[in-house]
């Protein structure tokens, strides 16, 4: 399991000062205002350690939130940051409740069906509102694209690698 947990994207700047306008990919925004340290990424797949960075400051706007940075005290050079994933370390993640996993825990796990056996990998997780898209990639096949619901979800094991669900009638022929 990567060491990073991506929990926003910079999508732009706010003001002459340099403050990087970031909308949040975390279930609670308020987050950001205890954000001491944090990494800067360029991928949200793979996220490295590419740039440490310190936030001076932070503010809900919206539904978006304006962070500060130390150093960055120029519109121009923020403007740079557009499109970097903001990242903190496992240990400065938030606590999840029991049942609730990070998406970049999830990559990777084998998806099987209770009636069809093994489906293929997770490769993504999608938020669309009313919940969230689970991607499964296989072989040779158009991806899957599963509601991720108690009632069709039902256990993840991270330990075991799996992630176990009952496909509701239909969804899997669409796909075929």
């Amino acid at each position: 399991m990567n060491g990073l947990i991506i929990i926003g994207k910079i999508v732009g700047v706010h003001g002459v000062r340099g403050e990087l306008k970031v909308y949040p990919i975390t279930d609670d925004a308020h987050r950001f205002l205890k954000l001491k340290d944090c990494f800067l990424c360029k991928s949200d797949k793979d996220p490295k350690q590419d740039r440490p960075a310190v936030v001076k400051s932070a503010r809900i706007d919206k539904e978006m939130v304006l962070i500060k940075l130390e150093g960055l005290d120029d519109r121009t050079l923020a403007e740079e940051y557009r499109g970097l994933f903001i990242a903190v370390t496992r240990e400065n993640a938030v606590k999840l409740p029991e049942g609730h996993y990070f998406v970049v825990d999830l990559i990777g796990l084998e998806v099987i069906d209770d009636a069809r056996g093994p489906l293929g990998r997770i490769s993504d997780c999608y938020e669309t509102g009313a919940n969230h898209i689970i991607e499964v990639k296989r072989k040779g096949k158009k991806d899957l694209l599963i509601p991720y619901l108690n009632a069709i979800c039902y256990e993840v094991d991270l330990e075991g690698g799996t992630f176990r669900v009952r496909l509701p009638e239909g969804l899997y022929e669409i796909y075929e």
